[in-house]
């Protein structure tokens, strides 16, 4: 098979193409979070600002040349964001009609009486 083919086959698969539509959805979504945190939360939090005017907690903390500051920044905006992510998913299982039961199959009782009648035979 030649090596066109097998990259036709493999673009073609539903996984892939599942694969990009979810980056795409992600990245927009991925916006729409990053503006909830940066437009609605943040504003909220107590903080300092930096030289551009975006909030900041810890900027000036530093140990020699490394910013520890812009680290800790780093990792609060993260937390943030996670919690905020976390919320929504959970927010959006709590709408979600729950899932279809799946369908009782025989109990162990059954299943050995129809075995001891199978062997009676």
């Amino acid at each position: 098979m030649g090596m066109v083919q097998e990259f036709r086959d493999f673009i073609n698969r539903g996984n892939m193409l599942d694969l990009a539509v979810g980056v795409i959805i992600g990245g927009a979504f991925g916006k729409i979070v990053d503006s909830l945190v940066k437009d609605v939360i943040t504003p909220l939090i107590p903080t300092g600002k930096d030289k551009d005017g975006n909030p900041v907690l810890f900027d000036a903390f530093t140990l020699g040349p490394v910013k520890m500051g812009a680290f800790i920044n780093a990792l609060f905006a993260f937390l943030v964001i996670a919690i905020v992510v976390f919320l929504i998913v959970k927010a959006a299982n709590k709408m979600r009609p729950p899932a279809p039961a799946a369908p009782a199959g025989p109990t162990d009782v059954e299943l050995l009486a129809e075995i001891r009648d199978l062997l009676k035979k």
